[in-house]
């Protein structure tokens, strides 16, 4: 193959049909789901460690205890809604993110030109869409998934009831509690997600001058993890701020706002306040970020076979 008919096989034309913006929605919910049902009982774990009122708590303490009271689907409370949700994410992430650079291909007179500021951009791009979604979804999961106790002694039934509570409350701006670090943490992370993946891909396809299908399975799955370690490693205490926010009492919030919380949680804590629960999402970074590229990825093999 010539480098003329490899840098062809490096993105999709700049213009794309319907039928292939379908792909890249249809492919990212499939990742979406993937990265839920792999991700989620490390999800669940983080999200209580964030929230726990004793600052020594480690994620053996958080397991034991929901394990002892609530059993082992516990891990999976307000699963639904990320199923649906956060399959929607993806696939806005996704479809954006491959808009994105098909635009980049035509600025750059073709495809196999695009520099890592590039696929930063498109990343960014990609995240900044999905925070207005992200945000009430991620609210609605996290207040879920910080109940303790039987059913019957819950306080929300269910993802309906939590908007229904939070609506009571304040409307869309308590909906949107968190907004801000939400839609930071989705652009920049985004933007890191994504460029570490593509220049991988990208890399791995110029050295060993083969096309993006050929790309191994477990490769994807390599560089899927890796992005996932790069987002966390550098968002990670934008999403501490989200957390706290969004784990507020409802209706007597103690924090303002996002300069309320770095405050409280430096002065209580310290630094090591803004990585509390850093090590189950860390530990769910790379199955998670792994299942998610290798659906999307082989998801789209499938679609586009002719």
């Amino acid at each position: 193959m010539s480098d003329s008919e490899i840098a062809l096989t490096l993105d999709e034309p700049a213009h794309p049909s319907k039928n292939q913006a379908a792909k890249d929605i249809l492919a990212g919910t499939i990742g979406g789901i993937a990265q839920v049902l792999v991700g989620q009982p490390f999800d669940t774990t983080k999200v209580r460690l964030q929230s726990s009122s004793n600052p020594n708590a480690t994620p053996m303490d958080v397991i034991r205890t929901l394990l002892k009271n609530e059993g082992p689907m516990a891990f999976y409370k307000g699963t639904l809604l990320p199923l649906v949700g956060i399959g929607a994410c993806v696939s806005i992430q996704f479809s954006i993110n491959e808009y994105m650079k098909r635009v980049f291909n035509y600025v750059n007179d073709g495809p196999g030109k695009m520099t890592n500021t590039q696929f930063f951009l498109s990343g960014a791009g990609a995240g900044f869409a999905n925070g207005f979604l992200a945000g009430p979804i991620e609210h609605v999961r996290i207040r879920l998934q910080i109940q303790t106790g039987a059913a019957g002694e819950r306080y929300y039934r269910g993802p309906v009831d939590v908007l229904k509570h939070l609506n009571e409350v304040g409307g869309l701006r308590a909906i949107y509690r968190g907004f801000g670090p939400t839609l930071f943490r989705e652009a920049y992370g985004m933007g890191i997600y994504f460029m570490t993946f593509e220049s991988l891909v990208q890399r791995t396809m110029r050295k060993h001058h083969i096309a993006r299908n050929q790309v191994e399975s477990w490769k994807l799955c390599l560089f899927g993890a890796l992005s996932g370690y790069a987002m966390w490693f550098t968002s990670y205490p934008v999403d501490i701020v989200k957390s706290k926010l969004q784990t507020d009492k409802l209706g007597a919030w103690k924090y303002r706002g996002s300069a309320d919380v770095i405050r409280d949680t430096y002065a209580k804590q310290g630094i090591k306040g803004f990585f509390v629960g850093f090590s189950p999402t860390i530990l769910r970074a790379a199955p998670a970020n792994a299942a998610t590229f290798l659906a999307f990825e082989w998801t789209m093999r499938l679609l586009n076979r002719e």
